[in-house]
């Protein structure tokens, strides 16, 4: 297993996964749409499947990376009793 440096970050919060998702889905969604119109308008579902593709490629570089706007509402953990 590869170890990263403690000051890269490899953590979302919970807001930021919900965040992340969304836009995800929407991101998919867009391009499989607009895909869909363009690939039927000039009659090349090659279009279609390629204007998607681009879309995925674009969601995953948005969403899947920790970046900082997902990482904005940490969670206040309470502090260990001592014993």
């Amino acid at each position: 297993m590869i170890e990263l440096p403690a000051w890269i970050p490899t953590h979302m919060d919970y807001e930021g996964q919900k965040w992340a998702e969304r836009l995800f889905q929407v991101i998919i969604v867009l391009f499989g749409v607009v895909g869909l119109v363009w690939g039927y308008s000039i009659q090349q579902f090659s279009q279609t499947v390629y204007i998607l593709g681009a879309g995925v490629a674009l969601a995953c570089l948005l969403t899947l990376p920790p970046w900082p706007m997902y990482r904005r509402h940490p969670l206040n953990w309470q502090k260990p009793r001592s014993a």
